[in-house]
């Protein structure tokens, strides 16, 4: 079922949660309907669990947020971007894989 180092992002929090982050954060913009998203969601728990301590991941329904969807320019799910220090530093559209997030996370770690 859901993983507890799974963090879920939603308009209210995300400024706190990922914008103002010490660690990086990496964020899979999806939505229920989404069937490549429900393909990745195992990939996501993975890294959750695999970086907890050091960096975030979480999700972001586009549906239910749609301000945060529309500041980056969210145009197809899944979406992931990596942000460090508020900032987007990697942006991934469609299924990928864990090496390549892990990279980009571990990139954003330093």
């Amino acid at each position: 079922m859901a993983n507890a180092n799974v963090k879920e992002f939603t308009d209210g929090n995300f400024q706190s949660e990922v914008l103002q982050s010490k660690e990086p954060v990496l964020v899979d913009f999806s939505a229920e309907w989404c069937g490549p998203c429900k393909m990745l969601a195992p990939t996501i728990d993975k890294l959750a669990t695999s970086f907890a301590g050091k960096a975030k991941v979480g999700k972001i329904d586009t549906d239910a947020a749609r301000d945060t969807a529309v500041r980056y320019g969210i145009q197809a799910v899944p979406t992931i971007i990596v942000f460090k220090n508020g900032q987007p530093v990697s942006r991934f559209t469609g299924l990928k894989s864990e090496a390549e997030l892990a990279g980009a996370l571990n990139a954003a770690i330093g």
